[in-house]
């Protein structure tokens, strides 16, 4: 006869806390955790290791020690964690804010910006605006290549949009098991173009001793069908004067190098 091995704590304890979010999938998907090998934590078939332990723990605003507690007091516990959230309701309130207004955003752009990272040169990215749930996601899309310094970054950032008060508000983070985040706030089309966007994006340099910095921005919008794939390849950097930026971003960038704040 076959003995069923018993849960441990842990997994126990990590079922009664995905029960606390939409899904066990978006969950993997946000924290960047591969499903299969997560089903097995909360099966009890496997253990994390402790750097994983630690990120599941902090997900859910916890110390990795506390998925070993009885049941009674990891339940206490997971409720007072999740408390203060309740006290941050009107932040969760403020996406997508006007989303009738923001529904004319909808749709692929090419994103320019000059980044305190590469120095001189304007970052070129690929960005997506789309309607899930209520909300407007954004998504997008980075890739840089320097064959000089052996430098091949592909990076990924997820948020959330809003439109308050005439102004679109992005707020992005990078995936993986150290994300960063970035703000971006944009002034709608003028009444004569529906091409542009300009505006303010703010971030920390990888580069730079991760020093935070702020720069002009320009999204050039490709409407809801583009041709992707020309558009991914585009991204890039790409130094000021170049003639594969157009123009009207050249002039815009082109005085506004990236200030660095902090102590």
């Amino acid at each position: 006869m076959t003995m069923l091995r018993r849960p441990t704590p842990f997994a126990e304890n990590l079922r009664r806390a995905c029960a606390t979010v939409p899904s066990v999938s978006q969950f993997c998907r946000e924290h960047g955790f591969n499903r299969q090998q997560f089903n097995r934590y909360i099966a009890g078939q496997s253990r994390p290791s402790a750097n994983n332990q630690l990120r599941i723990a902090a997900a859910f605003a916890l110390d990795p020690g506390d998925f070993d507690l009885s049941r009674e007091r990891f339940d206490a516990l997971l409720a007072r964690r999740r408390m203060p959230a309740a006290q941050v309701e009107s932040l969760d309130d403020a996406f997508p804010g006007d989303i009738g207004e923001l529904r004319r955003y909808l749709g692929f752009y090419q994103t320019w910006h000059v980044s305190l990272s590469w120095p001189g040169r304007i970052v070129c990215s690929c960005a997506h605006l789309r309607e899930q749930d209520g909300r407007v996601v954004v998504t997008t899309l980075e890739r840089i290549e320097d064959p000089e310094s052996g430098i091949r970054q592909r990076s990924r950032y997820n948020g959330l949009a809003a439109y308050r008060r005439g102004r679109i508000f992005v707020t992005e983070r990078t995936r993986g098991e150290a994300p960063t985040f970035g703000q971006t706030i944009l002034l709608p089309f003028e009444i004569h173009q529906r091409l542009y966007l300009r505006g303010l994006t703010m971030g920390v340099s990888w580069r730079k001793d991760n020093q935070p910095y702020a720069s002009r921005m320009m999204w050039r919008c490709h409407g809801a069908r583009p041709d992707i794939r020309k558009l991914i390849r585009a991204c890039g950097t790409y130094p000021l004067a170049s003639a594969d930026v157009p123009s009207v971003v050249t002039n815009y960038l082109s005085d506004a190098q990236p200030l660095t704040t902090g102590r």
